[in-house]
């Protein structure tokens, strides 16, 4: 996932996509404690794309308040 495709989207997209990707985590997290995967690079792949929408949630924030 790129920050610029993430730019693109409006508010509502950003917010459903976070819900996506906090429901992965979850699933990934259950999944590794439960030791039902060994895919440990997914949850941090999932983890970095959530600091990415939270970014641009924040970068487009800053720019509607100025």
């Amino acid at each position: 996932m790129k920050a610029n495709d993430l730019r693109a989207k409006s508010q509502d997209e950003l917010k459903k996509e976070l819900m996506d990707l906090l429901r992965a985590q979850f699933s990934l997290r259950m999944q590794l404690g439960t030791q039902q995967t060994n895919k440990t690079h997914e949850l941090r792949k999932v983890r970095r794309d959530i600091a990415r929408v939270r970014t641009v949630m924040h970068e487009s924030k800053l720019k509607a308040g100025n």
